[in-house]
């Protein structure tokens, strides 16, 4: 059963309730009032509160009785000069969930913004490391004269691929620690393009230029009611313990993974490797577990 949440595509024609209340969220005032619902003559029952499971999270989410998955890494755009959230960015990685037996419910936890439409000249560098899908989007839309390409991990090589550029070089660790041990030498003139208040070790470690594509906002929805939560970024880690969300986590990587703990969040399962295919084998496993 599919009780996902739609990603938001910007503001549609004909606005709704939530829509009203997003706008209030946020500090806009919504362009419509919806009209008050009339009181019931009677008074409404309270909703029943489903028992706590104690079972551990191994045995939820045994296929035998499919758990409730959060994917809470979705991204949604409603400012002008946001990215859009297409649904090709989350769709494979639901379907192939729910193909595991899991009931998949979206939270989005982070809207991404462009910080400019300017071209990124890139003449004069070896190399430009990308370090993200959403860098990789960016850097195709704004790159120019493009030298060879590093990505961090095979997430991003695949996203710089399905734009057209062929990375060069895409580290056997997917992290800023993995990228700098394992970068050819001698390294010569490298630019680093990636978020705004992009973490710095790569960028020292490189004497790289550093050049923002992109900012991440936290959202702050309500979080939703699951066995595990899936978190594909460090950021969505800090925006998921921000709400209150409390579910084990199943993370993308190693770096991911630190950030959802210093968040105080329990990392049950680590993908093998940075993409949806371990992200789905790290929630795979887990089920599986819970069969013994």
């Amino acid at each position: 059963m599919h009780r996902a949440a739609p990603l938001h595509q910007g503001r549609p024609h004909h606005h709704d309730d939530r829509a009203a209340a997003r706008d209030r969220r946020h500090g806009e005032q919504p362009e419509w009032e919806p009209e008050p619902r009339p009181r019931p003559l009677l008074q409404e029952q309270p909703a029943l509160e489903r028992p706590p499971d104690l079972r551990p999270v191994e045995q939820r989410l045994c296929p035998h009785r499919p758990g409730r998955v959060e994917h809470a890494a979705g991204r949604v755009d409603h400012l002008r000069e946001g990215l859009p959230a297409r649904r090709e960015e989350t769709g494979p990685l639901v379907e192939r969930l729910e193909a595991l037996g899991a009931e998949v419910v979206e939270c989005p936890l982070i809207e991404i913004e462009r910080t400019s439409d300017d071209p990124v000249d890139a003449a004069g560098y070896d190399w430009v490391v990308v370090t993200s899908p959403n860098g990789a989007a960016e850097l195709a839309r704004r790159g120019r004269n493009l030298p060879r390409l590093a990505a961090v991990g095979p997430g991003t090589a695949e996203a710089l691929r399905e734009h057209g550029l062929e990375p060069s070089f895409v580290p056997a660790e997917s992290s800023q620690e993995g990228l700098l041990r394992d970068f050819p030498r001698p390294t010569g003139r490298v630019l680093f393009a990636a978020a705004e208040g992009a973490r710095r070790t790569a960028i020292d470690g490189l004497g790289a230029d550093h050049i923002p594509l992109y900012r991440t906002r936290l959202l702050e929805p309500e979080p939703p009611d699951g066995d595990v939560v899936v978190l594909a970024s460090g950021s969505a880690a800090r925006a998921y313990a921000g709400i209150g969300g409390r579910a084990p986590a199943v993370s993308i990587g190693a770096a991911t993974s630190r950030v959802a703990r210093a968040c105080g969040l329990t990392v049950v399962a680590e993908a093998g490797s940075h993409d949806l295919a371990g992200l789905v084998s790290a929630v795979s496993d887990l089920m599986n577990s819970g069969r013994s």
